[in-house]
């Protein structure tokens, strides 16, 4: 039974993770964006700067003064019954140097039938990850370093079995205020598992992104470029399917360049109107849209948008992502101003 629980969840992390990468860790759900407004910029932006509490997640450098008593929860649909949530908040003791972070996500992947090594069905049975994190982030003084660290406590149950983890995140943002460009880089789940699902000790998907971004001067943009997946070059694999047939019959395994592999490290996104009440984003990424893309199909895959829009305390906030043609998501958001 767990063989065939764990073959089940490592072919749902590989449909989450977009390929190669996927598949491999436990607890993967930590690596699924944390709300609209960066799924709609293509998953991985870690530059923004600015009262958007959600990007904590992914960056805790960019923790500030203008997250006080913020709040974020954001929710979604992912493929059949699974569902993945997160929620953020912020709260600054000084406004100078002291502002602290506390956040959850979930991700609840249904109930599914369960049947024993001889095919007879057994009862029905669930799965479920969650994570608690806090964070602080420091502003160095004299300087536009900033420098950040959430700490998480990590949980996962899958059917009967059950793991318990801790990991920390580490962020670091540098604001050039003159030429309004950040750069930052975010080194993700550098942890381990606390208790096991079953006496096998599995690593963490630990991730380091890179990342920069610029509000051009005279148009109403801002643009996000992001190197994802830094810790290892080369996240490609062969699709069977796209292999070239000999005259012998044999099939002549797909080959990917060193040019292909490389922009699949790559997730670019604008958005328009930046610091408007209305914002609309655009995002594109080229290792999903790689992976996914059908042969002589276009089905845009990893093509993302989305809008924001403020009303008075509240901003609403929703993406689209395209997948592929049976499997696209959609993430609505709320960020509250409890000031």
């Amino acid at each position: 039974m767990l063989k065939k629980i764990t073959l089940f969840f490592l072919f749902l992390n590989v449909s989450f993770s977009f390929g190669q990468i996927g598949g491999r860790y436990a607890y993967q759900f930590l690596n699924l964006t944390s709300s609209p407004r960066q799924a709609a910029l293509g998953g991985k932006a870690i530059t923004i700067y600015d009262e958007d509490v959600n990007q904590v997640m992914f960056n805790p450098a960019t923790l500030n003064a203008d997250m006080d008593n913020h709040l974020a929860m954001n929710y979604g649909n992912y493929y059949g019954e699974a569902t993945y949530g997160t929620a953020s908040y912020a709260y600054t003791y000084d406004r100078h140097l002291q502002t602290f972070y506390a956040g959850m996500s979930y991700i609840n992947y249904g109930t599914f039938e369960g049947y024993d090594e001889n095919g007879q069905a057994t009862s029905d049975f669930t799965g479920s990850e969650g994570a608690l994190s806090v964070g602080y982030a420091y502003n160095i003084p004299y300087t536009d370093i900033h420098v950040g660290a959430n700490a998480k406590l990590i949980t996962s149950t899958l059917e009967s079995y059950n793991s318990i983890g801790g990991a920390i995140d580490l962020g670091f943002l540098f604001i050039d205020e003159r030429n309004d460009v950040n750069w930052a880089l975010s080194i993700r789940n550098i942890g381990t598992q606390f208790t096991t699902y079953s006496g096998i000790k599995e690593k963490l998907p630990l991730e380091i992104i890179a990342g920069v971004s610029q509000e051009l001067d005279h148009v109403p943009i801002r643009w996000h470029l992001s190197l994802e997946n830094l810790q290892q070059w080369n996240i490609s694999f062969s699709n069977p399917v796209r292999g070239e047939g000999n005259i012998d019959g044999s099939t002549e395994e797909d080959k990917v360049s060193f040019v292909n592999n490389a922009l699949r490290h790559v997730v670019f996104g604008v958005e328009l109107f930046p610091k408007k009440a209305f914002n609309i984003r655009l995002g594109y990424n080229f290792r999903r849209a790689e992976e996914l893309r059908i042969e002589e199909q276009r089905n845009f895959s990893g093509v993302s948008l989305g809008f924001g829009l403020k009303m008075n305390r509240l901003k609403f906030n929703y993406s689209y992502s395209k997948y592929t043609l049976a499997a696209n998501t959609s993430l609505f958001g709320l960020n509250i101003n409890l000031q």
